[in-house]
């Protein structure tokens, strides 16, 4: 594991000031931000689950982090770690030692964390959270819901709480409590036809919404609705958000910097890229740019090395290509 600093105390995602140290135990960006430890599931899992993510940063107690948060998938988070708060779709939320549902993001969800960081995350595949509890994703969006809704206990993680245990051990935690979950409810896999939609953002979010459609003999309406309870969102926005998440990578340098060409090149010119980009962060990319983004750059992270191994670009054992820890 990788131990690096990020000097300074407050880092602000609405300021550069930045004034005491961060230590992350999982991995750190070349400018000194966290990573996490992020990898697949294991094969029994797979159909279920997109990504286990373990991020572990030692900071003062008095530290304070003002930043934000988008995924396009839903996760089961564990918060061992840190106060933390979120401007969900229901309001401020308060929260500390909890086991929560994270709805998929229309937009930046604004976080913030003090203290230290502990976090153990599964990220479950689209149409997942419906094939095992039968919650819509659309039910979800930009909210924040007690591990209940889904079926587990907090008890579920309480393993990770144990003094000594490691972020490989909380990965692990996490796992056993979703085979269980799985095993107890007999859960069916997810929709194959939402599957091949989320490997297709991956590969091409320009790509015709129709032009699926007729690829995969589905019609339109039934792509829209399906789409949309395992989403959240419409098609359309579903990849209006790829696009706009990995420009987001890329400017974060947690992202092949072989693609950055490709990526500026979804949108039709620097207009587009700027209304479209500040539709999900409410910020032009240059504005997003300037600013460090820890808690941001972690769930992008993850994300991105996701899409690369399921496209085939690099193994699940390799190093992605911006990390050198």
């Amino acid at each position: 594991m990788c131990r690096g600093s990020l000097m300074p105390d407050r880092i602000d995602a609405n300021t550069s000031n930045v004034k005491s140290p961060l230590v992350s135990h999982t991995g750190q960006t070349n400018s000194g931000l966290p990573l996490s430890i992020n990898r697949p599931a294991s094969p029994d899992l797979q159909p279920w689950v997109a990504r286990l993510v373990a991020a572990q940063v030692d900071a003062p107690e008095d530290t304070f982090i003002s930043c934000g948060m988008c995924n396009d998938i839903t996760y089961i988070r564990m918060l061992m770690k840190g106060k933390w708060t979120a401007e969900t779709a229901d309001g401020t939320g308060h929260y500390e030692k909890q086991a929560l549902l994270f709805g998929p993001h229309s937009h930046r969800m604004p976080i913030t964390c003090t203290g230290p960081i502990a976090t153990v995350g599964i990220g479950l595949r689209p149409g997942a959270l419906h094939a095992i509890t039968r919650l819509r994703s659309d039910q979800i969006v930009d909210r924040i819901l007690p591990v209940e809704e889904f079926g587990l206990a907090q008890q579920d993680f309480t393993g990770a709480l144990e003094p000594g245990s490691t972020p490989e051990d909380w990965l692990e935690i996490a796992e056993n409590a979703l085979i269980r979950l799985i095993d107890a409810k007999g859960a069916r896999r997810p929709d194959p036809l939402c599957t091949a939609f989320d490997q297709a953002c991956f590969a091409n979010p320009n790509l015709s919404v129709s032009d699926f459609s007729d690829r995969h003999d589905v019609g339109i309406r039934r792509l829209e609705r399906l789409v949309k309870r395992d989403f959240g969102l419409t098609p359309k926005q579903v990849l209006r958000r790829a696009r706009a998440l990995d420009l987001a990578s890329q400017l974060c340098g947690v992202a092949d910097s072989k693609e950055e060409a490709e990526t500026l090149l979804r949108y039709c010119d620097q207009s587009h890229q700027i209304r479209e980009f500040a539709t999900f962060f409410g910020a032009t990319p240059h504005q997003f740019a300037i600013h460090a983004k820890p808690l941001l750059t972690l769930n992008l992270e993850t994300r991105q090395s996701r899409r690369l191994e399921e496209l085939a670009r690099i193994e699940p054992d390799d190093r992605p290509p911006w990390r050198d820890d």
